[in-house]
């Protein structure tokens, strides 16, 4: 929803105006928070940050005036007025009632607080509405990650982030687009050479590129009692593949309650299961950082971990196979197919506690008020074709691998099944698969997740296609079907179009790390399993990645960049404007095969 203002030119002034405050207020917070010693004096920057809340309040009275409706202003900025409620009450208590020990540190505080929730408001909403400009969303969508990307880039580069003696800009490119990509390839250990702070900075890339920050955008505005505009809910529909325009903000609400839900589960499962190097128990306060980072790492698929082993350490614990492995798999089902399966479960459980869920028709029998909700033809592919790939994989990793510690027991083959397809965690040395081991994760991280999900690949749903594309050829049938349903020509192009394109980006980024690393004398396999690794940002590695030219990991760097936004992303990004041709030439049969 958006204000209508009386003077566009006063309004197109203060979002420059606005800009660039948000910009001096993220400067006086890495300056404060981001060195060991701040480059300028406590007070002085400060002072900054009271002078960008004199701004931020003058804004909103200057916008509040330019309004054509007070009223509606009111209702989509209600939330202003609470926030400076609790500052007020911070700042005028903070000696008094609150009792705090050092009152102008909590009130600053405050105050900083108050600061950069305005600006995290200010620029998810920007995103949206960018998104919603009547330009190619899919260019919004682009756009968000490489500045998140930057953005990320330079808090891990701040000496608070890192506890190493330095750490580079490729290093910490590479870091914050693996994160932001959800995809787990590291070039610095993550628990070791990362301090809490940069963790965290880690942990918030692994959110906001997980769940993307146009939709995280989206889901402030709802929460902040913002209906979606048509328009807004016309770009989120095409960033979620959403199928009803209607159903937009429903899907919305769902994926944040969703995603939330599932990780605090995670977070409750996984405590007082971590251990440090020398066996020893961890701190509470550890506990619950670790439970929370690997359980949104896991649900996520980014595969993160705060070990230099990943989880080989932890391959007899059954959380491991009963809370890492499910919240994995959910993640990589898609927030489409959870929705379907939460209406159809919801409508399942209703039907059962009222049994009469109808009214009396004319004839005096039972007729019901709504159908009931189906299962969709997108859920019942993803999670036929998921369960298929997650036993075959299995089967397949037990029965052609020669690894000792695949065929120690089902366990480990099974992990490996799941988390090659989406997430990267590891409970078995990667480096010491056989070739066949490696050709199989191959297999699994090119098809990885589904679509709408967190996972990478080219989807479950596109690999079925093409499969049903080759049936429905050899048995000469005029249809694509699937489930008794037949597919559209469309969506046959873009399965094959996007297979294509993957396959393609795959061996060029395998045949320029075979040139930039032509002198490290890393075998052709494990070059090919990186970067399968990164287009399928899924994170596994055979040890190589860190050993990399600066060229190799920045071609690593590109190619988990295309395997997050997808080739068909970057390609609609760049013909948006192409028109379709409005003729056809004669058709002239041709031999194929």
């Amino acid at each position: 929803m958006k204000v209508r203002y009386k003077n566009k030119s006063l309004e197109t002034v203060l979002i420059v105006v606005t800009l660039l405050t948000a910009v001096v207020v993220a400067a006086t917070f890495v300056l404060l928070y981001g060195f060991h010693k701040p480059l300028l004096s406590t007070k002085t920057l400060h002072l900054i940050q009271i002078g960008a809340f004199a701004v931020f309040i003058a804004e909103k009275a200057v916008r509040f005036v330019n309004a054509f409706s007070k009223r509606e202003f009111l209702r989509v900025f209600w939330y202003e007025i609470p926030l400076l409620a609790l500052l007020t009450f911070v700042i005028l208590g903070a000696g008094s009632w609150l009792k705090a020990n050092d009152p102008a540190h909590l009130k600053m505080l405050a105050l900083g607080i108050y600061l950069m929730a305005q600006v995290v408001a200010k620029t998810c909403r920007a995103c949206v509405n960018l998104a919603a400009s009547g330009q190619n969303p899919a260019r919004a969508l682009i756009g968000s990650f490489c500045v998140l990307i930057i953005a990320g880039a330079g808090m891990l580069m701040l000496p608070k982030s890192y506890n190493t003696d330095q750490m580079s800009f490729v290093d910490a490119l590479f870091t914050a687009t693996s994160a932001t990509c959800v995809t787990g390839l590291i070039v610095k250990d993550t628990g070791a050479d990362f301090t809490p702070m940069g963790q965290i900075v880690i942990l918030t890339l692994i959110q906001l590129g997980g769940l993307g920050i146009v939709i995280f955008g989206a889901v402030l505005a709802l929460l902040l009692g913002q209906a979606l505009s048509v328009r807004e809910s016309v770009a989120m529909q095409d960033l979620l593949s959403a199928q009803t325009l209607g159903r937009i903000s429903k899907i919305i609400g769902f994926i944040f309650v969703g995603t939330i839900t599932i990780e605090a589960i995670g977070v409750l499962s996984l405590l007082n299961l971590w251990q440090d190097s020398t066996g020893a128990g961890l701190n509470t306060h550890q506990q619950w950082f670790y439970s929370v980072f690997h359980s949104i790492s896991a649900f996520c698929n980014a595969g993160f971990c705060l070990f230099s082993r990943s989880l080989i350490d932890y391959n007899k614990s059954w959380r491991v196979y009963i809370v890492i492995a499910p919240l994995i798999v959910l993640g990589g089902l898609g927030f489409g197919v959870l929705y379907n399966l939460f209406g159809v479960g919801c409508d399942k459980v209703k039907r059962l506690i009222t049994p009469k869920f109808g009214t009396s028709n004319l004839a005096g029998l039972s007729a019901p008020l709504v159908a009931p909700v189906k299962m969709q033809l997108q859920t019942k592919i993803v999670l036929a074709t998921s369960f298929a790939l997650i036993i075959a994989g299995t089967l397949a990793m037990i029965i052609f691998g020669r690894s000792t510690n695949l065929t120690e027991g089902v366990t480990g083959a099974l992990f490996q099944s799941i988390t090659a397809r989406t997430a990267g965690f590891n409970t078995i040395d990667i480096t010491s698969l056989s070739a066949a081991d490696k050709l199989i994760l191959i297999v699994l991280m090119f098809i990885g997740g589904s679509p709408g999900s967190t996972a990478g690949g080219i989807k479950t749903v596109t690999f079925v296609v093409i499969i049903m594309v080759v049936y429905a050829t050899l048995l000469k049938k005029r249809d694509v079907e699937i489930f008794k349903r037949s597919v559209r020509p469309v969506v046959v192009g873009r399965a094959i179009t996007v297979t294509v394109l993957f396959a393609a980006v795959l061996l060029f980024g395998t045949l320029l790390l075979t040139l930039t690393e032509s002198d490290s004398g890393f075998a052709i396999e494990d070059i090919m399993f990186e970067t399968a690794s990164a287009l399928g940002t899924v994170g596994l590695s055979t040890g190589i990645t860190p050993a990399l030219t600066t060229a190799g990991k920045l071609i690593i760097i590109a190619t988990m960049l295309i395997g997050r936004l997808g080739p068909l992303t970057l390609l609609a990004s760049l013909m948006f404007n192409l028109k379709p041709a409005g003729y056809d030439y004669p058709s002239e049969p041709i031999i194929v095969g």
